[in-house]
């Protein structure tokens, strides 16, 4: 085989391979326009799009604009306002900043810029087609601000081109780039239509009523109003947003939004660690919703790892995910329950069945036995089983014989309302001031029980206990490397641990929780989430299985008849409880239905 010499590329088959790094389809170069409009200061952008973007994207804001000696200028590679020295490299304060993107477009594009700056006489316009030369500014009638059309995307590389989707698929990626800007710039109108059809148009939202406007209009009314709002500063880093209620969960990922400084970003280590911190409320399968803004110190964070920029690399990775695992997980324990309230649908509405558990099952979960327990953990189950009937001081009869409504009604009532019945020894009936509160008795008790439990086991620490036959497991060198390099991440669980070869490790001792699972799978699993995240909860996850199936046998049994003083016993005890709208499966612990959506059931005041 002959060789090739060594050549200098030329500018145009450049381009076409910058254009391949950047521009995947028409939703990729949308999301490049829309950041330089952004960073160009604009407060309202217009988006026109024809056949998926595929024939046609415009996109006009009315930010500082571009001046005519620098349009050409700006469809050249690697030139950019956005980096003016070496520091500023590591010290991303825009969205944009490669400046690749305008001339990667005109790469494989028919491009046209029109732009002018506040307190021109005129503004100008330049024309790209292919990458070929930029032709010479010519005087246009222009508003402040900038306008960029892009027409025939891939017109000239037709093997792109073949790997483009339907219009109904392009469609819809370009709603998703649209979407997760107006979710990130709160203070920017926006307008978007497609073949002249308007889908999207949001105001500028300054303040936070506007803001929860805007989220609803994006995400929906039903995660507006089954979301909270959290707010936590720590320095060089804050994170703020709404969190989707345990019980507002998806079947897929498909409403998880997570900005840093402003940007959409997908992190495998951010994803951990909400994946975490939702982990104890969670029905399996499930996923959380939620829009969040993560702000952190640009020096700390390395957002030129990908072309796209949709990827991050944080400097101190561990203290990051750490920071947003607290600040999530302390959000769900503090839910109160008027906040983790699930209200049952109206009258004629459909149950959304996204939002539905289909499994049923009220067993304890696989492959761990109540019988592992520790002794001290098994005698608070026993004083969990004889709870209610010491009735725990809580002696209130809501319905006495000589009380009516009225002296009811003056009360102070709580959240969780007073206890009325037992429906088929399995559901609680209670009255509170908005209507009918339903509870699942056993999964309600489940979740208290478990909680204790945890706290119980916390308090003990972990006791350690040796193996009779100490277990020899083969690995890759790699994952040798990494017990060892966090061995003491096995030690603080009740591991011994030692490597006895390049490719084998040897267990001595682990968890008295633990005896009987599959410690080499489990080991295994927490080398897999060492080498990937640098840390793993497998060994805690492990235990509470364990005491997750404990408190399951520990809990109060359906059929099981109580009376008002234990049913109202349980109330308050939910109401003192961390996550106990879940029980430890994540299925509701209970749901509520107002005295107005009753009337309506019954036509009353028709």
């Amino acid at each position: 085989m002959n060789r090739n010499p060594i050549r200098q590329l030329d500018d145009r088959l450049i381009n076409q391979i910058a254009a391949g790094e950047v521009i995947e389809r028409p939703a990729s170069l949308l999301k490049e326009l829309l950041e330089n409009s952004v960073d160009a200061g604009a407060t309202r952008i217009s988006i026109q799009a024809e056949r998926g973007g595929i024939k046609r994207i415009k996109i006009t804001d009315d930010g500082h604009g571009i001046p005519r000696d620098e349009l050409k200028l700006a469809l050249s590679r690697h030139a950019t306002s956005k980096l003016q020295r070496f520091d500023d490299l590591f010290n991303v304060s825009t969205l944009g900043f490669r400046g690749e993107a305008l001339p990667s477009i005109g790469a494989v594009s028919r491009l046209k810029i029109a732009s002018c700056t506040l307190g021109s006489d005129s503004g100008y316009i330049v024309e790209c087609h292919s990458g070929s030369q930029v032709s010479e500014p010519q005087p246009l009638a222009h508003g402040p601000g900038t306008t960029v059309e892009v027409s025939d995307l891939f017109f000239n590389t037709p093997a792109r081109r073949k790997f483009l989707k339907t219009e109904k698929t392009e469609l819809k990626h370009l709603e998703d780039v649209v979407r997760r800007m107006a979710l990130s710039c709160f203070e920017v109108a926006i307008e978007f239509s497609h073949n002249g059809r308007q889908v999207l148009a949001v105001s500028a939202a300054n303040t936070p009523a506007q803001r929860e406007k805007r989220i609803a209009g994006i995400c929906g009314n039903s995660f507006a109003n089954q979301s909270v709002y959290i707010e936590d500063d720590a320095g060089p880093m804050s994170l703020e947003g709404w969190i989707g209620l345990p019980a507002f969960s998806r079947s897929q990922r498909d409403m998880q939004f997570f900005f840093v400084n402003g940007r959409a970003v997908k992190d495998n280590l951010i994803a951990h660690a909400v994946r975490r911190a939702y982990s104890d409320v969670l029905f399996h399968g499930r996923h959380p919703a939620f829009v969040l803004f993560f702000q952190i110190e640009p020096s700390l964070v390395d957002v030129n790892v990908h072309p796209a920029k949709t990827e991050v690399r944080f400097r101190e990775s561990r203290s990051v995910h750490d920071y947003i695992y607290r600040g999530l997980h302390r959000a769900i324990a503090s839910l109160t329950p008027e906040q983790s309230r699930v209200e049952l649908p109206g009258p004629k509405e459909g149950v959304n069945a996204d939002a539905q558990y289909t499994d049923r099952e009220r067993g304890h979960r696989s492959g761990f036995s109540s019988l592992q327990s520790q002794q001290k953990i098994r005698m608070l189950v026993e004083e969990q089983l004889h709870a209610y009937s010491r009735f725990q001081n809580y002696q209130t009869q809501p319905h006495a014989e000589n009380e009516g409504y009225q002296e009811l009604e003056q009360r102070e009532i709580p959240p969780m309302g007073f206890a009325i019945a037992q429906l088929k020894g399995v559901y609680i009936l209670a009255e509170n001031r908005e209507g009918l509160i339903m509870v699942d008795m056993h999964a309600a008790h489940e979740r208290i029980t478990y909680e204790s439990l945890k706290e119980q086991s916390l308090k003990n620490s972990v006791v350690s206990q040796p193996l009779l036959v100490p277990l020899s497991i083969h690995v890759s060198e790699g994952e040798g490397n990494a017990a060892i390099e966090h061995i003491d991440i096995f030690r603080q669980y009740g591991f011994d641990i030692d490597r006895i070869g390049d490719e084998q490790l040897i267990v001595r001792s682990v968890p008295g929780l633990l005896t009987r699972s599959d410690i080499e799978t489990l080991v295994r699993d927490v080398l897999s989430d060492l080498i990937e995240y640098g840390l793993s909860d497998r060994i805690k996850d492990a235990e509470h299985e364990i005491l997750s199936s404990m408190a399951c046998h520990g809990s109060v049994r359906a059929n099981r008849l109580l009376t008002i003083e234990e049913m109202n016993a349980l109330l308050r005890q939910m109401e003192e409880v961390e996550r106990s709208g879940q029980c430890n499966h994540g299925r509701p612990t209970w749901m509520s239905v107002s005295l107005e959506e009753i009337d309506k059931w019954f036509m009353r005041g028709r």
